[in-house]
């Protein structure tokens, strides 16, 4: 048997939260940063930017994040980003992944519609044939722009339809951003076959989850772990196997939990929820989704065949095809067995 961080590096995954510019290396920060330098405060130094990514809370985080989202201006930049971030999953051994995109926050800087999504399904199409991955998107609203943002990006969705779009989301502060007001544009997204994905429960009560499931008809919930503080809302999520994407290390750095000791991921786990573990936003964290998995088995306890479980949790929560997803959890099956070997 392997040591866990070899058997972790190796093991085929599936990543199912992870933002879009969030994933963006330092090296290709600093070089957008040095494109536009004068006009922006995202250090054009790699090393800087460690510095620049310590957040005060999650306040000063969509802040940050939102500074490098400025860097993204033209067409080709987001060509670049979407490769680029295809090619770190892919170095994790990641097959599949549904990335997080905010086509709103392009779009209202001035890249056309039509040429953003074209310029991420390009790069969607050459990732496969590059790195051997398949990436799918959920197009979220970012909620501090508020419902104009909810409009364009359902319009973006029903207009534009890019072949890899396969959910909705909502993201942004959850906090004085209600989940309700959003569900006629969920509702319109959901009847035209979009999944229901948003974030909830990471910075506010169980009561954000209960909106998100009763609203929004989430089918998984981006974060929830406050649903650990409501003992009904974790038999339901149990019960209906609701899968939450918790994402650990993001939990910390946004100041959600204060130390990864405190994680609730045991509780909710230790509840039968049907938990995915997941890097969010890996760069501007300092951590990647091996990382996550190396932080999830020290909390839970587990060694192998814990953590291949938690991986096939992710393919079990996915929008693959029925198909797809065996042929995902039969590898990582054929993978835990040459490692006990």
């Amino acid at each position: 048997m392997t040591d866990l961080p070899t058997f972790i590096a190796g093991l085929p995954k599936v990543e199912l939260h992870v933002h879009h510019v969030g994933s963006a290396s330092p090296r290709i920060v600093a070089e957008l940063a040095a494109r536009h330098e004068g006009r922006s405060p995202v250090p054009a130094d790699p090393a800087a930017l460690a510095d620049y990514f310590a957040f005060r809370d999650f306040a000063h985080f969509i802040e940050v994040y939102l500074s490098v989202v400025d860097l993204i201006r033209d067409p080709e930049d987001v060509w670049i980003l979407t490769h680029e971030v295809a090619r770190e999953l892919a170095r994790q051994q990641v097959r599949y992944a549904e990335l997080t995109v905010t086509p709103y926050s392009h779009v209202h800087r001035g890249i056309p519609a039509p040429a953003f999504c074209e310029a991420i399904e390009d790069a969607r199409k050459r990732a496969e044939a590059d790195f051997g991955i398949e990436l799918r998107w959920c197009f979220d609203i970012p909620g501090e722009a508020g419902l104009p943002s909810a409009e364009e990006t359902l319009r973006i969705c029903l207009e534009e339809r890019p072949d890899g779009l396969v959910s909705f989301g909502l993201g942004g502060p959850e906090i004085g951003v209600p989940r309700p007001q959003f569900k006629p544009y969920f509702d319109q997204a959901r009847a035209a076959g979009l999944r229901s994905v948003p974030h909830a429960g990471e910075t506010t009560g169980p009561q954000t989850v209960w909106d998100a499931l009763r609203d929004l008809g989430a089918e998984r919930i981006g974060h929830g772990i406050a649903a650990a503080e409501d003992p009904r809302l974790l038999a339901f999520l149990a019960e209906r196997q609701i899968a939450l994407e918790v994402c650990p290390t993001s939990n910390v750095r946004t100041r959600a939990v204060p130390r990864i000791e405190d994680h609730p991921l045991p509780r909710l786990v230790g509840a039968g929820v049907l938990v995915t573990i997941n890097s969010d936003d890996p760069p501007m964290f300092g951590t990647t989704l091996n990382d996550e998995y190396a932080v999830a088995a020290r909390l839970l306890g587990l060694g192998p065949e814990g953590v291949a479980a938690l991986a096939r949790n992710a393919v079990t929560a996915s929008f693959l095809d029925p198909a797809a997803k065996r042929r995902v959890s039969d590898e990582i099956d054929a993978y835990l067995v040459a490692a006990q070997r």
